[in-house]
């Protein structure tokens, strides 16, 4: 499954009124949706402040919570009570106070062993499969509504890297990372690129000065990870001021 060439960017003012768009574009995939409906979540620091606003009032009200189930795109090998873990930065910002216990789908790094990437993957591949209900992905029905997604320093996007092998993986859905390229150099799980496009919608948040270096060198159509990530729908970046290079122009 591939991924559609084109990519709507979107310029915001701050990171404010980033947040504010990306909560916007979220509860709208939701609502066309009247069915059971699939949000896969990022990890970092820059969805915090999203999800920070999903748990208002003004947004939480708009959510037909019993109807959206929440996974990660990533996760890093830490216990769950550890700061690093992103599914549980995304508990203790909204999903504690908003989501069913049991619409919660987090990679698993309490039962398995922190070490073994490659078995969390595996049992979240399962998870998935079972969610979806077939071992294959079918272009006409996609496994998420909405994949939200980030870019590190680096260029990568989840845990995929720049030059590691999982970003040709294929064959699975989601994989073992047993290093990670930027800090922490934990081990990781991550949902292949194969995965991720199988969305209706894939959303980038990209924001702040220290993103700008980066920005550059995948508009300029660098072969980096992020620049890979396709959804098989609609791929939108959403961009802050900050982050812009100087020359852009749309």
């Amino acid at each position: 499954m591939t991924g559609s060439d084109e990519r709507k960017i979107i310029t915001v003012a701050d990171p404010a009124a980033l947040a504010e768009t990306a909560a916007e574009r979220l509860i709208a995939r939701i609502a066309r949706n009247d069915a059971r409906i699939a949000i896969c979540l990022t990890g970092g620091s820059s969805p915090k402040a999203l999800y920070q606003l999903l748990a208002t009032d003004a947004c939480r009200r708009r959510i037909a919570w019993d109807r959206v189930h929440w996974f990660i795109g990533d996760e890093r090998l830490v216990p769950p009570d550890d700061p690093l873990h992103n599914m549980s930065m995304a508990r203790r910002a909204f999903l504690n106070q908003c989501a069913p216990v049991a619409n919660v789908h987090p990679i698993a790094t309490d039962t398995a062993d922190l070490n073994d990437p490659d078995k969390s993957a595996a049992l979240y591949e399962h998870e998935l499969k079972i969610f979806y209900g077939a071992g294959r992905l079918d272009p006409a029905r996609p496994l998420f509504d909405l994949v939200l997604m980030g870019i590190g320093p680096d260029g990568h996007t989840a845990s995929l890297f720049p030059g590691y092998p999982a970003i040709e993986e294929t064959a699975h859905w989601a994989v073992g990372v047993p290093k990670a390229n930027v800090e922490p150099f934990v081990p990781r799980v991550t949902l292949t690129l194969r995965a991720l496009a199988s969305c209706s919608e894939m959303l980038f948040e990209i924001s702040g000065p220290a993103k700008r270096a980066i920005l550059t060198r995948l508009l300029a159509g660098e072969n980096l990870p992020a620049n890979r990530a396709r959804s098989q729908g609609e791929t939108v970046w959403l961009v802050d001021q900050a982050a812009l290079p100087e020359d852009f122009r749309g």
